[in-house]
């Protein structure tokens, strides 16, 4: 591999700037990590109007400004505004306030296709004027799926692009891009190009931006191992599963965990926490476990197992799981119980009762703040994530790195990250279960609850955990190891 590879980042969302869920923290750490180990990164991201450009220094780019952009029967102009990206290189914004100045990352407008095929083809279009030749093209789920077609396609005579060899990363396959093929002019794609469009689902009025990445990428990525065996079957393929068992037989579907930014997510130093802690000094953890306990009205006592849960409340998460298996376990035995987290209102719902049932037991704040997520991380003795799929999951890494021993299914990047503690041999990090059914996560529950009421199990299976190390200098060099392969 050269000493510097030339990389093409292109994502809908980049934390700090603009951030809904794992891409925006994997672009911008990864970004980062990149820089960091001396490759020439551009990473290209839609200029949002809510973008706060004085605190992120974003000045528009002189040989970059009102570039027009015409997409079948759709004119447009962009600019490019560079902007600071904290310990990492400058971020490129693509500024188009007739498709970003919205006051939101995602839309359900009927030109949401058109907002990230204009981001896909400004960023190459970019590429070509700062005479930036990548040697990589990575793209990020839907939004950007469709370069590997624009470079074998749009690009394909321009000398920059040459060399290029383009990652497709799934980050979550729920979400696809489907829009109309009444609108397959809004590709720009050259004469006789449309016959790459993957025909069936032409034939069936749809055009589906992902499957295209998947067809065309030289290599498609997806968060954890684990997962990338899954959306092979029909289970999780969410019916992109013969595509990608067409490209996994090629040898071109890969999966790479995602790293956890150890700077943000560490009781060592911790912004949130007024005391810090480490694996010998769990009696810290202790004290700031009863200071939550305080800050959320829980009236039991500091040896009563509190458990934690920070999510989105969607069906992915398997909420419904604990419609059945919390109150049983709540009624027979001693837990507390602390939720953060928003979504659908049936489980809104549903943490609302629970908190009423279970007063001084149980408390739930329905939404976001991130230092509350903080204290629940450190304060909590255990943390829940029964998810019916994860691709990756972030939530446990944290949960080991805090010492809060994650009960999770063993689905996606659950699988690859928390191992099951077996008391015979003491290794394992966490309690494992396998079905998604309310016993499983019964079972679950009571399996932590047992080995906590054993102290020396308990604090074995802790510092197993808080030994794991899922940090990008891990993680980010799989991503190097890949791009060398691509390049020969």
């Amino acid at each position: 591999m050269p000493e510097k590879l030339a990389i093409c980042l292109l994502a809908s969302e980049v934390e700090p700037l603009s951030k809904t869920g794992g891409l925006a923290d994997v672009a911008g750490a990864l970004t980062r990590y990149l820089h960091g180990a001396g490759h020439d990164v551009r990473l290209f991201t839609p200029g949002y109007d809510f973008i706060d450009r004085a605190a992120c220094q974003a000045v528009p780019l002189a040989e970059l400004t009102q570039i027009p952009l015409s997409l079948g029967a759709h004119d447009y102009e962009f600019s490019v505004l560079r902007a600071s990206l904290p310990q990492g290189p400058p971020a490129y914004l693509i500024d188009c306030p007739a498709l970003y100045a919205r006051g939101s990352i995602y839309t359900s407008d009927p030109d949401e296709h058109l907002r990230f095929l204009v981001l896909t083809r400004a960023a190459l279009i970019a590429c070509q004027r700062l005479r930036f030749a990548p040697q990589i093209v990575h793209c990020n789920d839907w939004h950007t799926a469709f370069a590997p077609l624009f470079l074998r396609t749009v690009c394909a005579a321009e000398p920059l692009f040459a060399r290029a060899r383009s990652v497709l990363t799934i980050h979550n396959i729920g979400y696809q891009g489907i829009f109309s093929a009444d609108d397959v002019a809004d590709l720009g794609l050259p004469a006789g190009a449309q016959g790459l469009l993957y025909q069936p689902d032409l034939g069936a009025g749809r055009i589906n931006a992902l499957r295209h990445g998947i067809l065309y990428a030289d290599t498609i990525t997806t968060v954890s191992p684990t997962h990338a065996r899954e959306i092979c079957s029909d289970e999780y393929g969410m019916g992109l599963q013969d595509s990608l068992r067409a490209r996994a037989a090629q040898g071109a579907l890969t999966g790479i965990l995602n790293g956890v930014d150890y700077e943000e997510w560490d009781p060592r130093r911790d912004r949130y926490l007024p005391l810090h802690y480490a694996p010998d000094t769990l009696g810290v953890k202790a004290q700031l476990k009863r200071q939550l306990l305080a800050r959320r009205g829980l009236a039991v006592a500091p040896a009563v197992p509190l458990a934690g849960m920070v999510s989105r409340l969607a069906v992915q998460k398997g909420i419904e799981l604990m419609f059945e298996a919390l109150p049983r376990v709540l009624d027979a035995r001693s837990l507390a119980l602390v939720v953060l987290g928003s979504g659908e209102a049936r489980y809104e719902q549903f943490f609302s009762a629970l908190e009423q049932r279970f007063i001084g037991r149980v408390s739930y704040q329905r939404g976001y703040d991130d230092e509350l997520a903080h204290w629940i991380e450190a304060g909590s003795d255990m943390f829940l994530m029964p998810s019916r799929y994860e691709p990756c999951g972030l939530n446990q890494m944290y949960s080991l790195r805090y010492g809060t021993v994650p009960i999770v299914r063993r689905t996606g990047g659950l699988a690859d990250s928390v191992t099951h503690y077996d008391p015979a041999t003491g290794q394992g990090t966490g309690i494992v279960f396998n079905d998604f059914d309310a016993p499983a996560l019964e079972w679950a529950l009571n399996a932590a609850l047992d080995l906590y009421a054993q102290p020396a199990h308990w604090t074995s299976m802790v510092r197993n955990g808080m030994q794991c190390d899922f940090s990008w200098q891990h993680q980010g060099a799989e991503y190097l190891r890949l791009y060398a392969r691509l390049m020969g």
